[in-house]
Order: structure tokens, then C-alpha cells, then sequence
């Protein structure tokens, strides 16, 4: 019998589409590997089977009555319990919300139903969704499924575990400060944050976020091909009229040169050999397929991380982290602490203006750079994955899981898409980040693909 859970969404939606399987056997047998993977990796929190197979039953429907299925036709794949879906909650990992149940979908998860997808559970995240780790007061802690002394990375740890378990073929996920790439990196996968404006995504059972997160969250994909995240992009972006912030951009924008600046320590980030090698072995696959290399250093990412900091802590701010105090997560208290005494100055609204006015120049300046070499090879962290749970030991080790992972807080400030592409397998998975100009994700993919080629497909992690 084929293992239908271990294919991806491209194949699974062509088979599907085909008449060789149907939705239904599809997500049966990812329903199974869901009840047989899960209990030990704790990456789904909820679970709902018989809505899932009810889901598939009209996909099959629709290909019988000569309906178009969509691009993920009976693709299983997981959302993020970040975002609304109809009759689920949306607890952001936190107690405090584990009643607030959404009405209505969001555009995200409307958009992958409307694409064919089947929904087979709701993945966890830290509480608040503040950490590279993933572990709340009220789903519990998430492991990664290579390797459980490493985390599974944060905050969309939970799809990042699920999809490389084989618990659905992509996973959505959401990414503010790194909570896309850093999952992906960790868990062995590839993980594309969209330009800010791509992929349209508002909860209607929330007040509106504050200005921090309107400019630079966004959701994406995670799954274990680059011709995946393609489709799952490509379906999460449709069109909606509930965000503002969408923008109406084709996928496709036309040629661009094959130039590619390799930057394995940009700001004098003190990155590690492995990580540096792999960016470098990353740089000749892209040599070979006729990618001129250039080694020269980046726009600024240390000030765009310590101003990105600033916007986002800001919104704690508005409660004086009242917010944090109520929901009493051991985790999140120590790292709002943390995080505030990282902070250049004291958050007020002078800061908050200075913060947004800067991000103008930098964002021009970032825009510059790219426009001249069309993509930029960096780290997604100058650590390989770190040992599960290191943020919260001490405030030494925040403080370095912190300076690892600048370039994941930095970009998201500027606006710019980014990838992160595993390009080592195994129980201590690596990759590399790649960063193109604004909408050009198309460049992103692109590249990872010839990166991916050479490199290996990504596999299950079994048990």
C-alpha cells in the first residue's frame, strides 16, 4: 500500500486531481500518521478528524461533478492556532485565550480551504508567540521530530515539527521575528516569510493589531520541497478584501540578473563554521547554475534588530505588560524581561516615532541594495539549532540566543521576503537564508531551487 502521507503537496494534489487517489484516502492515512506521531512531539494541539475527512469528501465530490479542485486538490495541511478558523480558538498559546473561538476564517486559512487544501489540526506556538522555542502553560511543549534535545524552533514550531513528522504536507505559519524561517531551519525544512502586503491575513475575532505588527507579520509556509512552498504561497495569497494591507502583485515579475552577494557574517555577526560552510557551499550551487558570487558586506541588521524590537515590545507596552503578568507563563515572563532590558531605550512614544521614522531609511537603503545584487546569501542563525529550551536558562544564554539570531529580527523591519533552505539533514539539520527585493519571491524560490537540487530532497522524520 503506498504511504500517501509521506508524498508532497504537488504530488498529492496532481494524483488527487488525476483520479489515482482520492482526498478522502489521502487524508485518512495523514489522520492516521497524525494519531501515530503526534503524542510524542506534541506539534498539533487540536485536532478535529471528522471534520477533516468530511473536508475530503467534498474535494472528491468536486472532482466528480467536474468542479475545479484547486491547486492543493486534498492536500492535508495544518494551521497555526495564531489564526482564526471557523469554530476553533485562537489561543496564541495563551490560557487567557483558550475560550476566545473564532467565527469566522481568516483570509489565510479561507484561502487554503478555497485552494483545495484539507485542514487536519491546529499546531502550537510559544505563548504570545515570543520565543524560538515552542512551549506554553496551555498546549505544552513542542519537540523537534530529528532530534528532540534540539528545539523545534519558534514560534511556529508546531507546524515546523508536524510537517517534517508527516503530519500534512505544509504547514501555515506565521512570522514576525523569524517564526517561519527559524522553524524551518530547525526542523530540517524550507520556510518562506512573504513580503509584508502578500498573503492577506486578519482575525475578525481579535481588535486589530497594533502598527508594529500591521508593518512586518506575516503568514506563510513551511514543507519539506521548494515546488511546495511554491503552491503554498501561491494559494495562501489570493486575494481578500478584509486586509487593507494586501497588495494586488503577480507572482511572475519578469528577469532579473543572476547576481547574489554571499555575506556569512553580516554586522560582524560571529557566525559558526558550520553555518558559515554552508553558505558557502550554498554559494557554488548557485555558481554552477551561472549565478555570478560577490562577497561584500550588507546594508545595517544589528539596528534594524534592536528598532525591530522596540515596535514589537511597544504593544506589550500600551498594557505596561499587564497582558504578560496575567497569563503567569513561566516562559514568557522571563523572556518579556529579558527582552525589555535588551531594548536601547526606555519604549515611549517618541521612541516608538524615531523607530518608525529610521525604518524609512533603512528599508531605502536595504531596497538599494538589492535592486544592484538581486539576492543575498546570509545566515538564518549563527548557531546550528539550539539545544531545546537555552533562552530560558539563564539570562546569559537570551542574551546569545538573541545575538544569534539578528538577522531573522532584522529583516522583517526593512519589509523584505526571505527563505530559509535546509541544506543538511540528519538530527542537527542546517540552511542557509536567502533575501531578495520587495514581491520577489519568485528570485527566492528560484534560487532555493537550484540550492535544493544540489543539495538533496528533504525527508520524513521517522520515527
Amino acid at each position: 500500500m503506498t504511504e500517501l502521507w509521506r508524498l508532497g503537496a504537488a504530488e498529492i494534489a496532481g494524483k488527487v486531481r488525476a483520479g489515482e487517489v482520492s482526498a478522502l484516502e489521502v487524508t485518512e492515512q495523514v489522520l492516521s500518521r497524525l494519531s501515530a506521531a503526534n503524542p510524542r512531539i506534541n506539534a498539533v494541539v487540536q485536532e478535529f478528524p471528522e471534520a477533516a475527512i468530511e473536508e475530503a469528501r467534498k474535494r472528491d465530490e468536486d472532482i466528480a461533478r467536474g468542479i475545479s479542485p484547486g491547486v492543493l486538490a486534498g492536500v492535508p495541511v495544518t494551521v497555526k492556532v495564531t489564526v482564526d478558523q471557523a469554530g476553533c480558538a485562537s489561543t496564541n498559546g495563551l490560557r487567557i485565550q483558550k475560550d476566545h473561538v473564532a467565527e469566522l476564517d481568516s483570509p489565510v486559512v479561507a484561502n487554503l480551504r478555497q485552494a483545495g487544501a484539507v485542514i487536519v489540526g491546529r499546531t502550537n506556538t510559544p505563548a504570545f508567540s515570543m520565543r524560538w522555542f515552542t512551549r506554553n502553560s496551555l498546549h505544552g511543549h513542542t519537540l523537534n521530530p530529528r532530534n528532540p534535545a534540539l528545539t523545534p524552533g519558534g514560534s511556529s514550531g508546531g507546524a515546523a515539527a508536524a510537517t517534517a513528522a508527516g503530519i500534512g504536507a505544509i504547514g501555515h505559519g506565521t512570522d514576525i521575528a523569524g517564526s517561519i524561517r527559524y522553524p524551518a531551519y530547525a526542523c530540517g525544512l524550507h520556510g518562506l516569510r512573504p513580503t509584508p502586503g502578500r498573503v492577506p491575513a486578519v482575525n475578525l475575532s481579535l481588535p486589530d493589531r497594533h502598527i508594529g505588527s500591521q508593518l512586518s507579520a506575516v503568514s506563510g509556509p513551511v514543507a519539506r520541497s521548494v515546488e511546495d512552498i511554491r503552491l503554498g504561497f501561491h494559494a495562501m495569497s489570493a486575494a481578500s478584501d478584509l486586509d487593507p494591507w494586501w497588495v494586488p502583485v503577480s507572482h511572475e515579475l519578469g528577469g532579473y540578473r543572476k547576481a547574489a552577494v554571499l555575506c556569512p557574517r553580516p554586522d560582524g555577526m560571529e557566525t559558526s563554521e558550520p553555518v558559515a560552510e554552508a553558505l558557502c557551499r550554498a554559494a557554488r550551487h548557485l555558481e554552477r547554475s551561472g549565478w555570478r558570487i560577490l562577497e561584500t558586506p550588507a546594508p545595517p541588521l544589528r539596528e534594524a534588530a534592536v528598532l525591530q524590537l522596540r515596535l514589537w515590545f511597544s504593544e506589550f507596552a500600551l498594557d505596561r505588560g499587564q497582558s504578560i503578568r496575567n497569563e503567569n507563563d513561566p516562559d514568557a515572563l522571563f523572556v518579556y524581561e529579558q527582552g525589555m532590558a535588551l531594548l536601547d531605550r526606555p519604549i515611549s512614544l517618541e521612541s516608538l516615532m524615531e523607530a518608525l521614522q529610521r525604518r524609512v531609511a533603512l528599508a531605502r537603503e536595504w531596497q538599494r541594495f538589492l535592486a544592484e545584487h538581486t539576492l543575498l546569501l546570509c545566515p538564518v542563525s549563527a548557531e546550528p539549532p539550539f539545544p531545546d529550551m537555552l533562552d530560558v536558562r539563564s539570562p546569559e544564554d537570551f542574551r546569545s540566543v538573541f545575538e544569534a539570531q539578528m538577522t531573522q529580527v532584522a529583516l522583517p523591519f526593512m519589509g523584505v521576503p526571505a527563505m530559509s533552505v535546509c541544506t543538511v539533514g540528519g538530527r542537527v539539520p542546517l540552511g542557509v537564508q536567502l533575501v531578495a527585493a520587495r514581491f520577489r519571491e519568485d528570485i527566492l524560490m528560484e534560487a532555493a531551487a537550484v540550492i535544493e537540487a544540489a543539495s538533496g530532497a528533504v525527508g520524513i522524520a521517522d520515527d
